[in-house]
C-alpha cells in the first residue's frame, strides 16, 4: 500500500479510481449499516464520505459486504485444479481462502504444496496456506511422502504461508512426541490450526495449552464451547459430507453466545455442491435462516476470520482494507450481484489460466491389476462393522454377531469396503464391512481417500469390487462406478490421484451423472456417495476406519488395529 498516492485521493484532493455510491455499508465494527459513498484506489478502500470517482457504481439501496473468507479448505478436495475452484467460489462470495494442501503433501510431499502454491498465485482471490502438520496422519498410515520440520523449513520465507495446518494427530500433541513439538515450536509465532474432534477434557486442555488455535471438527454446540472456553476459535464447517452448522449456530442463538470466536469454513467441498449453493455465501444464509443475526452471520465469515489469522487488511469496509467488496440485494436475502477483488469486478472472463502440471505428478498411482479374489474376506462370528452417520464424516464402531463363511460379499444391509495402497505397490488390502451405504449390483471407488489417498472401494460383490479398482488404476486415479459389471462411468483425477485436468463443468457435469446413478443404485440421497466413501479412510476421525493395514479404531485412547 502506497499511502502518498492514496492519501492523496482519502483527503479528496485527486479522483478515486471507483466510488460506490446511493447505497449502504455494512459496519463490522459498529455493527450498523448505514448510508454512505465508498472510495476505492489502487485495490484499497481510501475513505468513507464525499468522493468522486473515475468509474462510480449507482448501487441504487443496495448494501455493501466485506469479501467472504473460507477459514479453512482443502483445494484439492473440489476435484478440479485450484485455479478452477478459486475461480468457481470467488463468483459466488469468496475472496479469501485459508488452504490446506495436506491431500497434496501426502501424496507427493514438497512438490505437492508447491503446486498449491504456483496455481494460486495470481488467483482472482486472496489464497494463504497452512502448512501441513501431519504427513502421515498416523502411523498406521501408508501414504506417498513423509514431511517433518526441516522439510517445512524452506517455505517459512513465503508471505503466504500463515501457519501450521490442522494438527490431526493430537496424541502426538498431548504426549509430548518430539518430532510434532518440532513442527508446533517452528511455528510457535504463527497461527496453528487444530483438528480434535474426540479428546477428553484433560487432553483438550493440554491441547490448548500447546498452542492449538483452532478448530474445525466440533460436530455439535457442546463440543464448540468447550473448545471455546479453552481459547480455541471454532470454524464453523460445512461441506459436501460434513454438516456442522446447524447445531452449532441453532445453539448460538439459543444460548445467546457471543459470536466473535467464530468462523465459517467448508474443509471439503465438491465443485457440484458449490454451484447448486454457493460456497461460504451458503455458511452464511443457512445461519440468517436459522434466526442468527445477518451482521453476526457476515462477521463470522469475515473479520472474525481476517482477526483469527492476523489478516490486518481484510474482513473489513473501512479506509485501509483492501477493497475485497460484494454487492447484496438485502442482508436478509444475502443474494450476492456482483464480487471485486481488490477493486476489480470479478468476472468469468478474467479468471488467470492455470499453469501446466509437472509430470510427476500425473503419475502417482502406482498398483499392479487386482483380481476379485483379492477381496474375500472370511467371517468368523463377532465382526467390527463401519456404520455411516448420515450428514456426518464421523462412524460409529458397530459390533455384530455374523455367521461363519469363507467370503462375505453382501446382506443384512452390509456391504464390502476396501483400502488398496497405490504408492509403492507394497500389495497391502485392508478389507471390512461397512452399514449405511446400500449400494446394489455395483461398486464405486476412488483415489481421494483421506488422508493418505490410497484406493477405496465399497460394493456388494467382489467382481465389481475388483473391475472398480482397476479403472482406477487405468487412468491413474479418480472417481468410477461400476454397474452389474460395466464400467457406468468414470472421473479421471490424474492430478496427484486427487484432481481433474478438465474444467470445472466437465467436472460437475459427471460428477452429477454419477451421484444421480449411485442414488438410484440403492444409497441414500443424504449421503454424499464418493466424499463420504473418501472419509471412510481417514483414521483419526471417530470411531472405525479402513486403511490398507486394516480396520482402524479412533477414539480417546488414540489409533489402533482392531
Amino acid at each position: 500500500m502506497n499511502f502518498s498516492n492514496l492519501s492523496k485521493v482519502s483527503m479528496g484532493d485527486q479522483k478515486a479510481d471507483l466510488v460506490f455510491k446511493n447505497g449502504k455499508i455494512l459496519d463490522v465494527f459498529t455493527n450498523q449499516i448505514y448510508e454512505a459513498t465508498l472510495a476505492v484506489k489502487d485495490g484499497y478502500i481510501v475513505g468513507i464520505g464525499d468522493y468522486e470517482g473515475n468509474e462510480t457504481i449507482d448501487l441504487e439501496g443496495k448494501t455493501l459486504v466485506p469479501g467472504l473468507m473460507d477459514a479453512h479448505l482443502h483445494l484439492e478436495s473440489t476435484c478440479v485444479k485450484p485455479s478452477e475452484l478459486i475461480a468457481t467460489a470467488s463468483l459466488a462470495g469468496t475472496t479469501t481462502f485459508v488452504v490446506d494442501p495436506h491431500e497434496a503433501a501426502n501424496v507427493s510431499g514438497a512438490a505437492g504444496i508447491q503446486y498449491i502454491l504456483d496455481q494460486t498465485e495470481n488467483s482472482t482471490a486472496n489464497v494463504y496456506v497452512m502448512m501441513p502438520s501431519c504427513v502421515p496422519a498416523t502411523y498406521l498410515d501408508d501414504n506417498g511422502c513423509t514431511f517433518d520440520a526441516k522439510d517445512m523449513e524452506k517455505f517459512l520465507d513465503n508471505d503466504r504461508i500463515l501457519g501450521l495446518g490442522e494438527v490431526m494427530d493430537a496424541f502426538s500433541v498431548v504426549h509430548d512426541v518430539k518430532d510434532m513439538h518440532d513442527k508446533l515450536n517452528l511455528f510457535k509465532d504463527k497461527v496453528i490450526d487444530g483438528h480434535a474432534p474426540f479428546l477428553t477434557e484433560k487432553q483438550l486442555n493440554t491441547y490448548a495449552l500447546a498452542g492449538i488455535a483452532t478448530d474445525h471438527e466440533a460436530t455439535s454446540f457442546e463440543w464448540a464451547v468447550e473448545e471455546m472456553r479453552r481459547g480455541i476459535h471454532v470454524h464453523i464447517r460445512e461441506g459436501s459430507a460434513a454438516h456442522n452448522l446447524t447445531d452449532i449456530v441453532s445453539g448460538i442463538i439459543k444460548n445467546k453466545i457471543s459470536t466473535e470466536n467464530f468462523s465459517f469454513c467448508t474443509d471439503d467441498k465438491h465443485i457440484a455442491d458449490i454451484h447448486a449453493n454457493g460456497h461460504i455465501s451458503n455458511n452464511v444464509r443457512m445461519a440468517i435462516q436459522l434466526g442468527l443475526d445477518p451482521v453476526e452471520a457476515i462477521k463470522m465469515a469475515s473479520i472474525n476470520t481476517a482477526k483469527c489469522y492476523g489478516l490486518k487488511e481484510l474482513g473489513a469496509l473501512a479506509p485501509g482494507y483492501q477493497a475485497d467488496i460484494l454487492i447484496v440485494d438485502n442482508i436478509n436475502d444475502f443474494n450476492i450481484e456482483k464480487v471485486y477483488f481488490k477493486g476489480k469486478l470479478v468476472e468469468k472472463d478474467n479468471i488467470p489460466a492455470c499453469k501446466p502440471c509437472p509430470y510427476e505428478l500425473l503419475h502417482t498411482v502406482f498398483k499392479d491389476p487386482v483380481s476379485q479374489d483379492d477381496f474375500k474376506l472370511a467371517i468368523d462370528g463377532l465382526s467390527h462393522v463401519i456404520e455411516l452417520n448420515k450428514g456426518q464424516i464421523t462412524t460409529n464402531d458397530l459390533e455384530l454377531e455374523l455367521e461363519k463363511c469363507a467370503n462375505f460379499e453382501s446382506g443384512n444391509g452390509l456391504v464390502k469396503v476396501a483400502a488398496i495402497e497405490r504408492h509403492k505397490n507394497t500389495q497391502m488390502i485392508g478389507i471390512g464391512l461397512a452399514k449405511g451405504y446400500d449400494i446394489v449390483k455395483g461398486a464405486v471407488a476412488s483415489s481421494v481417500s483421506h488422508d493418505s489417498h490410497n484406493i477405496i472401494v465399497i460394493g456388494d460383490n467382489d467382481r465389481d469390487i475388483a473391475m472398480a479398482v482397476n479403472e482406477i488404476i487405468r487412468v491413474q486415479g479418480g472417481y468410477t462406478l461400476v454397474d452389474d459389471g460395466k464400467i457406468y462411468e468414470t472421473l479421471p483425477l490424474p492430478v496427484m490421484g486427487l484432481m481433474s485436468e478438465e474444467c470445472h463443468e466437465v467436472v460437475q457435469s459427471k460428477l452429477d451423472y454419477m451421484i444421480k446413478r449411485v442414488h438410484e443404485k440403492g444409497v441414500s440421497r443424504d449421503i454424499a456417495p464418493f466424499v463420504t466413501l473418501s472419509f471412510m479412510a481417514l483414521p483419526v476421525i471417530p470411531e472405525l476406519r479402513i486403511t490398507p493395514r486394516g480396520l482402524v479404531k479412533c477414539d480417546d485412547k488414540g489409533f489402533r488395529l482392531i
